[in-house]
């Protein structure tokens, strides 16, 4: 039997049982040579205690032992093992397409979650039947005092941001309340929203491709629930980042801003969101000795040379909207 069907068993076990309302919960981990840290992650899943659960890894072509440690030790996640890197975005869509569960969450692999992880997630979108997604409480792995993201932030400088990053946890968010979205390393999906609004966008390959689905969601009138009580403790860029992540974040948040900030919105804030990619690109040359600046600045150029493969997607992106622009206003995060 695979997990699949493992999970797909226990789920009508529970359900025959008088728990009907624990419907499958699917976790999708996107994976790309990842063998050191999978292990963490999927012993704190065998720990959950949601009832019907299950795990899907998507590997990106891994080269390490990634695959090998599945097969071995973990026989009841089931493997979508892709033939290339397609990326976060690309993996993660292959575990979606795969997975069953009325509910999709994904994962990173240099992760651990906490046992009621799932349940609480599950818990939150059932009580907040207008909200289309559940954002994780994500502290840092080894200072687990420490906020990576309580929930995620979209400001009026166009630039997307983790609440919380680098705070102590002292108490500040602990109140479940709406957020603009939850970090894609630790968030859970409506099927019944990426039904309608549709997958990540895989061009954008790595980084703000949840930034990206979390505009689409507000669009069509999806709200997003942060839930203090989902914890995740996290690798913070284990598996990622250094030139990589400053290359596509230097480019997604110029296709976030082409592809899915509405015209009114563009026009108020226009001059904030060009002062702060400015900023961004002056920093990147007064440090531009060190790879990650450099990086960043070929990402920002990369993404105005890609407007156009954007722009095409905005018209459907944008007729999508089902909500007013002053609601949308109200989601943007002033800074100084």
């Amino acid at each position: 039997m695979n997990g699949v069907e493992r999970a797909v068993e226990q789920h009508g076990e529970h359900t025959a049982g008088g728990a009907a309302a624990h419907g499958l919960f699917s976790v999708v981990i996107p994976n790309w040579n990842g063998a050191r840290y999978l292990p963490t992650c999927l012993d704190s899943l065998r720990r959950q205690t949601y009832p019907a659960l299950e795990v899907i890894v998507a590997d990106n072509a891994s080269a390490d032992a990634s695959r090998d440690i599945l097969a071995r030790d973990y026989p009841e996640v089931r493997l979508v093992a892709l033939g290339e890197n397609r990326g976060f975005a690309g993996a993660a869509n292959a575990g979606i397409r795969a997975a069953r569960g009325e509910i999709v969450a994904l994962l990173n692999n240099d992760t651990e979650a906490d046992p009621h992880w799932a349940a609480e997630l599950a818990g939150a979108l059932a009580r907040h039947p207008d909200a289309g997604s559940a954002a994780s409480k994500m502290l840092l792995f080894d200072q687990r005092d420490t906020f990576h993201s309580a929930g995620d932030a979209f400001g009026a400088d166009g630039l997307p941001a983790n609440r919380g990053v680098w705070q102590k946890d002292v108490g500040q968010f602990d109140r479940e309340e709406y957020v603009f979205s939850g970090c894609g390393g630790a968030v859970a999906y409506r099927r019944e929203m990426l039904d309608q609004i549709g997958l990540l966008d895989e061009l954008f390959f790595f980084s703000c491709e949840d930034v990206d689905l979390a505009w689409r969601a507000q669009l069509a009138g999806w709200r997003c629930i942060y839930v203090p009580t989902a914890v995740v403790y996290h690798h913070l860029s284990a598996t990622g980042g250094g030139v990589t992540s400053s290359f596509y974040t230097g480019r997604n948040t110029i296709w976030v801003l082409a592809k899915d900030v509405p015209g009114p919105l563009l026009l108020r804030h226009g001059r904030t969101m060009l002062r702060a990619q400015a900023r961004i690109a002056w920093q990147a040359l007064q440090a531009w000795r060190g790879a990650a600046a450099r990086a960043r600045l070929r990402g920002q150029l990369a993404g105005l040379l890609g407007l156009g493969r954007m722009l095409s997607r905005r018209r459907a992106v944008q007729a999508s909207r089902r909500i007013a622009i002053a609601e949308l206003e109200r989601l943007l995060e002033e800074r100084p």
